[in-house]
């Protein structure tokens, strides 16, 4: 008889079952399995609650080589921080793609900052310059802390700054990551502050307007960009995203919600052509990534499910493996 268990993995299991390293390797692969279609990813379901200030997204894949299904239901806030809770909460149901029987349940909101901090990760592996040692991060939330903890698997990173609206947040921010990372982490008072010096940029913002100035930026720094994903909003500058090499995570998905390069688009500043590349047809070595040390590279990405699904797959294996989760009957 099949498995007749459910398991259930909290923020800790999912935490424990997908180190940094693991995730980014598992997000090359789903990347891969995109751009090869080997994978069925409707696009999601974006529902806005208006009259509560929220957002929710559903979001399904299922895996034709791994054989996998999920469905993750999140939701987005705004008004959360002041009751103390979280921006971001998630739930991610896990099935067996044979016979569809529910594998799993586990924790969506670390699974979510995990697996958008390794697609970073596998991007800066692809596209920044080999010698890139120092890291800007815009948005000190958990978003921002997966995006630098990514980097630095990555790269051998010896700095880091973060610029957040919020002084506290930054500094908090600056205590825990130098902390957890053991290298120096800078709160740094002002945008421009924050970019000195920096050869890696990510955004993890909530941000409706560009978060720093095109003028800024160094030559050859490589940028991720991860927090927009509706077509109204972006964090990078028209500027920017006009003079940089676009590699994204999905091109379908990104020409529905991606304002970073929808509102250029729009302005006629730049075309459908300006996206040089989806992330898996780099990682198949169907197209190039960075030509020279002195480009800017760009890496637009609003979160797809296959993300969701190499993530819930590859924790669900380690939870086995070292004996993590509840098992629940069904």
């Amino acid at each position: 008889m099949p498995h007749s268990k459910l398991f259930y993995l909290s923020s800790a299991d999912v935490r424990r079952a997908l180190p940094m390293s693991d995730a980014v390797d598992a997000m090359k692969q789903a990347f891969a399995e995109l751009s090869a279609g080997q994978a069925i990813v409707p696009q999601r379901i974006h529902m806005p609650l208006r009259h509560a200030g929220g957002d929710v997204l559903f979001m399904p894949a299922a895996g034709i080589d791994t054989g996998q299904i999920t469905m993750k239901i999140i939701t987005l806030f705004e008004g959360n921080h002041a009751k103390g809770l979280p921006f971001i909460q998630a739930i991610v149901v896990l099935l067996d793609g044979e016979d569809g029987r529910p594998l799993a349940i586990m924790d969506g909101a670390s699974l979510t900052a995990i697996r958008t901090g390794a697609a970073s990760g596998a991007a800066t592996d692809l596209l920044a310059r080999e010698d890139a040692e120092s890291v800007a991060i815009f948005g000190a939330g958990a978003q921002g802390q997966t995006q630098l903890e990514a980097v630095c698997a990555v790269r051998p990173i010896v700095r880091a700054s973060v610029f957040d609206q919020s002084t506290l947040a930054a500094v908090e921010f600056e205590n825990e990551m130098s902390e957890r990372l053991g290298i120096p982490v800078t709160a740094a008072s002002t945008a421009s502050g924050n970019l000195a010096g920096a050869d890696i940029v990510c955004t993890a913002t909530t941000s409706e307007t560009p978060v720093f100035d095109d003028a800024d930026l160094a030559p050859g720094v490589h940028i991720n960009a991860v927090g927009s994903y509706k077509p109204h909003v972006r964090e990078i500058p028209a500027e920017t995203v006009v003079r940089s090499r676009v590699v994204v995570d999905e091109i379908s998905a990104i020409l529905e919600e991606a304002g970073d390069l929808l509102m250029p688009m729009h302005d006629g500043l730049i075309s459908r052509d300006h996206i040089r590349a989806e992330l898996g047809e780099i990682v198949l070595g169907q197209k190039v990534g960075r030509h020279d040390d002195a480009e800017i590279t760009f890496f637009k990405s609003v979160g797809v499910a296959i993300q969701d699904l190499a993530a819930a797959g590859r924790i669900l294996a380690n939870a086995h493996r070292d004996g993590l989760g509840i098992e629940l009957e069904r």
